[in-house]
């Protein structure tokens, strides 16, 4: 994202103006929030935000950070970010695994209201949620960066620096046990953050980083293996036919990607394909598509918000009861950020137009390597997602060649099933494999109670 001066003033403003809403005097290298537009009383939790800055691209990386619920002093850390790539960790905070939502039911305009959410992951784990990459969120390149096309290896560098330098300003959590976290794109460069870690411990950096493994939400891994998988996911859905399935399969010899005209049957096959799915909601198979608007729109941020989600199927209340579109919610993240009481200049939940180059296809190697290192890793999809399909997920998990110590079943919540899971070892590395049944993309905004259940019983090292 090119970032020019009045941009960054605009920043500057941002930040001091949390400051006046939100601060008080803590002993901690951040601002306490203890209220927030929108929250009736003040905040049950602890809630710090702040910014730090990392040298690569001379970036101000803004952070939330929520301490544990449970027993801060004992229970782990787990860095989080989102995907996108541009998508804010306010994502994670007021979506998927914090501890605030957002009041969907008879919202009839004006400021969002938002409440505590109980089945939060700050329930087990302090979360340091970060806006990354530059760009994102509150995040940007400072003064003087210039153009600053944001890569996948710059993100890594960038996530990797900003955590050293958060536990620097803060030690006391040091020695707390550190998880990675991210979902969806950022699959591609949490690895790499991992890695670096794990080199500069060996290499005798310090201060060491406590890492005891990673959390990858359905993530980009590999992207042939992910976009084949689209096509074998929507045959096994019965999105698509048998006949023209298999006609595709022989057409393509089972390799989707980077077809041209120069093969004709394969790429006519996948138009027509393409023409059976193009009109399903990618996020989760069995939701509405909800290209529609409200005729009359609350104003002008909810235009706005229209028109920067539109390819995601942003969405007003519908008239008919019945009919709930799931991206409603993000349309209220715009009409929050942008009333008068918050007034956050040029918020995007996701920003599109960022100046983003993927550099990196697959990370299976990275994985291959991570291995070998004694790590626990919690890997997981919705079962409805055909932007990031478990069926590839399961195809690059395989390649890395681990035992099976616990084979696939189902696990329960309150009794129910919840979803499948399978467990493998090898040397100490441990990696659970688990689906959210009837979930989407990303999983725990369609199975917030069965995500924590999930989360909670990894990160205590309990079985799922």
């Amino acid at each position: 994202m090119v970032v020019g001066s009045g941009n960054h003033a605009n920043r500057i403003c941002l930040h001091l103006l949390l400051l006046l809403l939100f601060s008080v005097n803590v002993a901690f290298a951040g601002t306490l929030v203890t209220s927030l537009p929108g929250f009736d009383g003040d905040l049950p939790f602890k809630l710090y935000t702040g910014y730090v800055n990392v040298s690569t691209g001379n970036a101000e990386m803004f952070y939330y950070f929520i301490e544990s619920e449970g027993n801060p002093k004992e229970d782990p850390v787990l860095l989080w970010y989102s995907g996108g790539p541009g998508c804010s960790a306010f994502n994670g905070l007021i979506y998927e695994n914090g501890p605030l939502a957002f009041n969907m039911s008879g919202y009839a305009g004006g400021l969002p209201q938002t409440y505590y959410y109980k089945y939060s992951w700050t329930r087990a784990a302090s979360i340091l949620f970060v806006d990354a990459p530059a760009g994102t969120g509150f995040s940007y390149a400072g003064a003087g960066s210039g153009a600053f096309p944001v890569t996948d290896t710059e993100t890594a560098a960038q996530v990797y620096e900003f955590l050293r330098n958060w536990l620097a300003e803060n030690p006391d959590y040091l020695l707390n046990e550190l998880f990675i976290g991210a979902d969806s794109y950022s699959g591609i460069s949490a690895p790499i953050v991992v890695k670096q870690i794990i080199d500069d411990n060996d290499a005798g950096v310090t201060p060491r980083l406590n890492l005891k493994g990673y959390i990858l939400g359905c993530p980009r891994t590999d992207t042939d293996i992910n976009e084949n998988s689209k096509i074998i996911y929507s045959h096994r859905m019965g999105l698509v036919s048998d006949e023209l399935y298999e006609a595709t399969k022989e057409a393509c010899n089972g390799s989707y990607t980077s077809v041209t005209s120069s093969q004709p049957e394969c790429y006519e096959n996948l138009k027509m394909l393409e023409h059976c799915t193009k009109d399903i909601n990618k996020n989760h198979i069995l939701e509405p598509k909800c290209t529609w608007t409200s005729p009359e729109p609350h104003g002008e941020s909810v235009r706005r918000a229209l028109e920067e989600e539109a390819d995601g199927g942003l969405a007003l209340p519908s008239s008919d009861p019945d009919f709930f579109c799931h991206t409603f919610g993000y349309a209220l993240s715009y009409l929050w950020a942008n009333d008068l009481t918050v007034r956050i200049f040029d918020w995007k939940r996701c920003d599109k137009n960022m100046s983003y180059k993927a550099d990196v296809s697959s990370v299976i190697d990275y994985h291959q390597n991570l291995s070998t290192k004694g790590l626990q890793v919690l890997i997981y999809n919705g079962d409805h997602d055909l932007i990031i399909p478990n069926i590839g997920t399961q195809q690059w998990i395989k390649l890395l060649d681990l035992t099976i110590v616990n084979d696939w079943r189902s696990w329960l919540v309150d009794g129910q099933i919840a979803g499948y899971t399978i467990k493998y070892s090898s040397n100490g590395y441990r990696l659970t494999y688990a689906t959210l049944k009837g979930a989407g993309h990303s999983p725990q905004e369609y199975k917030r109670r069965e995500a924590f259940d999930m989360f909670d019983r990894f990160i205590h090292y309990w079985p799922l």
